[in-house]
């Protein structure tokens, strides 16, 4: 009989963030997170537009259906995110985030971290990086430090074999699909 090795934390996490993610209807960028606190999933939450709007792959957000380059048109866009959704949903619930940690598919957003540096969000872990350039990365890690948010990339997309549906959601047809 042979011994079943259990994943660490953080491979646990990571895969059900993909998992979520597959949820997504996103045409751009499926991204799937969780909240933890204390070894429990207390929320998750994938891109989308909001509850009530069409979705991206209905035509519901006017930048999915464009051809904006990456980084621009976010005017145009009706998506909420992830980590967003996550906490957005948390709240709904009257489910605290103070002292949390977040697993993310992709590196949040500046606006996203700021949201979650609101939340009580106290670590944040994700999986592929979404660098910014110049001053706007000097700003992000500015944020983190001065808020006291742990940051750390866990390549799990790198050294894993993710489920069939988040492969496929991982490789969409978007310009922004990043390659797993």
């Amino acid at each position: 009989m042979s011994e079943h090795i259990r994943p660490p934390w953080d491979d646990y996490y990571m895969n059900i963030a993909w998992d979520v993610s597959i949820r997504s209807n996103c045409q751009r960028r499926p991204v799937g997170a969780l909240i933890v606190i204390d070894r429990r999933i207390v929320s998750t939450g994938y891109n989308g537009t909001p509850f009530g709007v069409k979705n991206c792959n209905e035509g519901g957000c006017p930048r999915c259906a464009s051809d904006a380059p990456r980084h621009q048109g976010y005017e145009l866009c009706l998506c909420v995110h992830a980590e967003q959704n996550a906490v957005l949903l948390a709240a709904r619930q009257g489910t605290a985030t103070d002292h949390a940690a977040l697993y993310v598919t992709l590196r949040p957003c500046l606006g996203c971290l700021k949201a979650l540096v609101q939340a009580g969000i106290r670590e944040i872990i994700y999986d592929q990086p979404f660098d910014y350039n110049g001053e706007i990365e000097g700003t992000y890690q500015g944020l983190l430090a001065e808020a006291g948010v742990i940051m750390r990339q866990h390549p799990y997309s790198a050294t894993h074999t993710l489920s069939p549906l988040a492969i496929s959601a991982s490789q969409g047809s978007g310009p922004e699909m990043p390659a797993v």
